[in-house]
């Protein structure tokens, strides 16, 4: 009998992949095909008042350098230019006009016959700015923050129990603005099919939305694009929008009536959307006994002067802890910068960070163990909407982690451990995130060799999602998943949203589920109908599809033999599964996660020796991809606390690391034990497999947990992130 889900299941990409067999966005070929360069701004607000591309079309090889002066017809109305997830604006629009909004906007587009020409010439483009003036500095300017209209309601009245409050905790915790730096680089390869058509090879979390931008953006019938991302090198966020390099491309591929492919350098990207630097301010507000009497959560977010983009940092304390009174407010602050975008868990990666630091001080304060606290706060509803949880098992991740951890071993007092010169501090904090569900679409074909293809426009960003689907598929036919191929992220293919928000898993899964119900109730109608048939007196509802045969108890014939009996080489069966609205119960993922780190006294270099972190997200469908999901999740989360940090320099609103040498990142070097423990959680109501997503609450908790850890370690408690030496011996 096939048994797949829940089991570690290798990647069947994963030859294609370590093999190279797998082509990415830039790497697709065509005849004739040229590239394109990006010329950049260098203010950050301002209007080109010349723009001179004399000399760069004098170099041989250079085709054209399109410009806002010159470039084919775009769309004029905000509404084309808005893809699925856009925030409330103005969208960003590539050489639409002469206006300077952030530094790093592309302004041109160098189109050669190679690529190395094209970035030459591109350094051959004159322009002249008239530059207005601008702001790129939160702190500066968070005094011109204004509140945004989608808070979480407040209960009761935080301000005065605070006032009122035995002990009061309250503190700025700042995250600041980090960049995706994907492996792979953003890269278009739209191919020109002749007649105004075009097949576009896009670094992109969802085909079928930028298919729909492109179509609005050039006024294109849906049958003039196409969009293709087989596999992509990365993107948890930085792909959920069409990016800018997929409009030069297509703009390109239209104007010259050729193929282009625009590849991004490592510095362009930083143009791009990134993690918003946010003023984390929370207070709160605790009885004798360490129970909480009030919270509140405050969060100052940049944001571009042309979209007001924003997520859930505050409001996380109404699902962890119990609280009568509680106000939570989310500001936003214009700056002149590109709109921000999402990142690994985003909201929570940030807010939590911070209410899992302010929870770590407030039980120092009660001089109470950071667990006992948690445990005295736990809350089994969801406070906001006052609702239970499909399941919620974050207890057992406390019992569960500290256990691996052997929490039980430390002492409370800071600078109380020590490894030779080294200081020792431990550190835990809470994780949660939401369990999504979104409406997805599977076709599955069925032939009478015992093959099955199942195909949707979901992305694979490199979670697993086609082996998962595989996994699926295959229990739910009874085929060895050998039989299974499974073919992703083609806008041609059966409906799917942008792959994100740790959604993807749960809802690609139960459309499989549907579309292979469907070909089951085909099969044993047939096999029914078959003359002398054992399935002949069974309840067509009652037979099952295991290894290659259908039928029940004993009684089975061969699925082969079913569809040749009846003269069918295919059965092909479309499923559009929608969850039915549930409004009853609150969805969510919760970890622990415990920390060690070793601080060097003298030099203040931090090492995270160990991790664990405790997951309960339901059933987990592939406990190989899984655990490597939440690894990733507790390593950016690493990255979090102690690397990564955009610099800007106010004076010109310019980046000053835009690349991965200085924008620091976790390395090999920096990664020690991780142990990854997932603790049973069934939930039979949140959707029939008991789905939740992992994609990001493997990187909640985790930059808290070092904090906490720092603090234990050294007694000196860093609210600015990251956590750098500089900050430790100041």
């Amino acid at each position: 009998m096939n048994a797949y889900v829940g089991t570690p299941t290798s990647r069947v990409d994963g030859r294609a992949k370590v093999t190279g067999t797998a082509k990415y966005a830039g790497e697709f070929t065509a005849d004739g095909l040229v590239h394109g360069f990006v010329v950049e701004a260098t203010i950050p607000r301002g209007r080109i008042v010349r723009l001179d591309t004399s000399e760069a079309l004098k170099v041989a090889g250079v085709l054209d350098v399109l410009t806002h002066a010159n470039r084919p017809s775009l769309a004029d109305k905000d509404e084309a230019w808005k893809d699925e997830v856009a925030p409330e604006g103005s969208p960003f629009r590539p050489l639409y006009d002469d206006l300077i909004r952030f530094n790093g906007q592309p302004i041109a587009l160098v189109v050669a016959e190679e690529w190395e020409t094209a970035k030459f010439a591109a350094t051959l483009v004159l322009i002249d700015y008239e530059q207005d003036g601008f702001a790129t500095d939160l702190e500066a300017e968070r005094g011109s923050a204004s509140e945004m209209d989608k808070p979480h309601r407040p209960r009761g009245d935080a301000k005065g129990a605070l006032a009122a409050a035995a002990l009061r905790h309250e503190a700025d915790y700042l995250i600041p603005t980090e960049h995706h730096n994907p492996m792979e680089l953003y890269a278009t390869t739209a191919v020109w099919e002749g007649d105004g058509k075009l097949t576009v090879y896009d670094k992109t979390q969802g085909v079928q939305n930028v298919h729909k931008f492109l179509c609005a953006v050039f006024d294109k019938k849906p049958d003039d694009v196409r969009v293709i991302s087989p596999f992509v090198g990365g993107a948890f966020g930085s792909g959920l929008r069409p990016q800018y390099q997929v409009v030069l491309a297509t703009l390109a591929a239209l104007a010259l009536k050729r193929s282009v492919r625009v590849v991004l350098t490592r510095r362009q990207m930083y143009g791009l959307g990134h993690r918003p630097m946010t003023i984390e301010r929370v207070a709160l507000g605790a009885r004798p006994d360490g129970t909480l009497n009030a919270v509140t959560h405050e969060a100052v977010a940049v944001t571009s002067r042309y979209e007001d983009f924003s997520r859930n940092d505050t409001g996380w304390a109404e699902q962890l802890y119990k609280s009568p009174n509680s106000h939570f407010s989310h500001k936003l602050v214009d700056l002149d910068v590109s709109t921000p975008c999402d990142m690994r868990a985003p909201g929570a990666a940030s807010g939590v960070c911070a209410l899992e630091c302010a929870m770590d001080e407030l039980a120092v304060a009660l001089k109470l163990d950071p667990i006992e606290l948690r445990l005295k706060c736990y809350s089994d509803r969801d406070q906001s909407e006052d609702l239970p949880y499909t399941s919620k098992q974050l207890r057992e991740c406390y019992a569960r982690g500290a256990e691996a951890f052997g929490w039980a071993r430390r002492t409370p007092a800071p600078r109380s451990m020590r490894d030779g010169k080294e200081l020792v501090g431990w550190g835990m904090a809470t994780g949660v995130w939401e369990a999504l569900q979104m409406p997805v679409a599977v076709r599955i074909v069925l032939t009478s060799n015992g093959h099955a293809e199942v195909s949707c426009a979901a992305s694979d960003i490199g979670t697993g999602t086609y082996t998962i689907v595989a996994q699926v598929a295959a229990d739910a036919l009874g085929l060895p998943i050998e039989n299974i191929s499974v073919r992703l992220a083609d806008s041609a293919l059966p409906q799917a949203p942008v792959e994100g928000g740790s959604w993807m898993a749960a809802s690609s899964a139960h459309a499989v589920l549907g579309a292979a119900e469907d070909i089951r109730q085909e099969l044993a109608r047939l096999a029914k109908a078959m003359p002398d048939s054992p399935l002949a007196h069974l309840d067509a509802a009652n037979v099952a599809l295991v290894d290659g045969m259908i039928g029940r108890n004993g009684a089975a014939v061969s699925i082969a033999d079913v569809m040749r009996h009846s003269n069918i080489e295919r059965i092909e069966k479309e499923k559009l599964n929608q969850f039915a609205e549930d409004k009853s119960h609150a969805r969510n993922t919760h970890s622990a996660v415990f920390a060690e780190v070793k601080v060097d006294e003298q030099l203040g270099v931090i090492r995270v020796t160990r991790v664990v972190s405790a997951v309960a997200a339901g059933r987990i469908l592939n406990t190989k991809t899984g655990r490597s999901q939440i690894l990733g999740g507790v390593v950016w989360g690493i990255g979090m606390a102690l690397h990564e940090e955009t610099a800007m320099d106010h004076r010109f609103g310019r980046i000053m690391n835009a690349n991965i040498a200085e924008y620091h990142i976790p390395v090999n070097a920096d990664i020690h034990d991780i142990d990854v423990i997932f603790v049973d959680e069934p939930d039979d109501r949140i959707n029939r497999l008991g789905i939740k997503g992992l994609g990001e609450i493997g990187i909640v908790g985790v930059p808290a947990a070092i904090a906490n850890a720092v603090y234990h370690a050294t007694g000196k408690r860093i609210r600015r992130f990251p956590i750098t030496l500089d900050k430790l011996l100041d």
